[in-house]
């Protein structure tokens, strides 16, 4: 199961430390962080006791408005839990016990000047993609007019040149030879690269460029949802190249498909500009155009003299 610590928590975000110093390892495994609201009641039967819980200005004046006794009673039935942190937002100070108990059972507790939707809206986000399921693939990963774009291909067979042409047409380059898959959702597919090899693109004969230092900021960007599957495969004779309407095929990526394309090359093709179309193609399906069906009704019209 992948996890996060509740230190690069702190250092992602620029938390202030209140209490559990010593305990900055603990690990977040969920995606979601929740709000103890029914829990300072007493209800526990829910209690997601393995999220980070945020106490906004509602959990923390709640608290205020009981004895020092009840206050007690109820931060300790949630400390109890053993959570892997708490975050209290906007800075808030009222908070003694909450301190007093994080010490005494060794749980962070920290602490952000932003306000709680504002929060809870980043670190989500954050742990979405930190503990989504991923996959290493070879490959290079590229943004085409906004479509984010898998290029695969045999070694050597001109992904990284083609990405090369893209970005020198405008597009946006991902990632090179190693692709980070992220599942973040049943439908959702995000393409990054993997730290390590970010902003280079290596090519053959010239070695490894920084696109970023070559071609500029607005050439590259960390990563892009994957709509496109695109393989680059040697040209086939006597293979049917010109279908009308090609059969939609599809690659499975951690239980999400992708539509996929084979692009045969041969010397001469404009495969980058090939690349170019099919993604304002599937860009045009998705607004329900279609040109194969148009040119059909064209030749039905024709056909019946309408």
């Amino acid at each position: 199961m992948k996890a996060v610590t509740v230190q690069k928590i702190t250092d992602t975000f620029h938390l202030e430390v209140l209490a559990g110093a010593a305990c900055m390892s603990r690990e977040i495994t969920r995606q979601r962080t929740h709000r103890p609201g029914l829990e300072f009641v007493g209800y526990f039967d829910f209690f997601p006791m393995n999220r980070i819980q945020v106490l906004g200005r509602k959990e923390i004046t709640y608290l205020l408005t009981l004895t020092v006794e009840e206050r007690k009673l109820h931060i300790g039935n949630i400390v109890k839990y053993h959570p892997p942190c708490f975050i209290v937002t906007a800075g808030q100070q009222e908070i003694p016990y909450l301190k007093l108990f994080c010490d005494q059972e060794g749980i962070p507790l920290l602490r952000t000047e932003e306000t709680t939707n504002e929060f809870i809206a980043k670190l989500d986000s954050y742990l979405v993609k930190a503990l989504a399921p991923e996959l290493s693939i070879h490959g290079v990963c590229v943004n085409v007019s906004g479509i984010g774009i898998l290029l695969r291909g045999k070694s050597g067979i001109g992904k990284s040149e083609t990405a090369h042409t893209l970005i020198r047409r405008g597009h946006r380059f991902v990632a090179d030879d190693i692709v980070v898959l992220k599942k973040l959702g049943p439908a959702t597919l995000l393409g990054t690269h993997n730290e390590t090899t970010r902003e280079f693109l290596a090519l053959r004969s010239i070695g490894l460029i920084n696109v970023v230092r070559q071609y500029g900021r607005r050439a590259f960007q960390d990563e892009t949802r994957i709509v496109l599957d695109i393989e680059l495969a040697p040209w086939r004779e006597n293979a049917l190249n010109n279908e009308l309407e090609l059969t939609p095929q599809f690659t499975e990526y951690l239980g999400v498909k992708i539509p996929h394309i084979e692009v045969q090359l041969q010397p001469g093709r404009d495969v980058a500009g090939l690349i170019e179309a099919a993604a304002n193609n599937w860009y045009l399906k998705q607004l329900g155009y279609s040109a194969a069906e148009e040119f059909m009704k064209r030749i039905e019209d024709g056909m019946t003299g309408h």
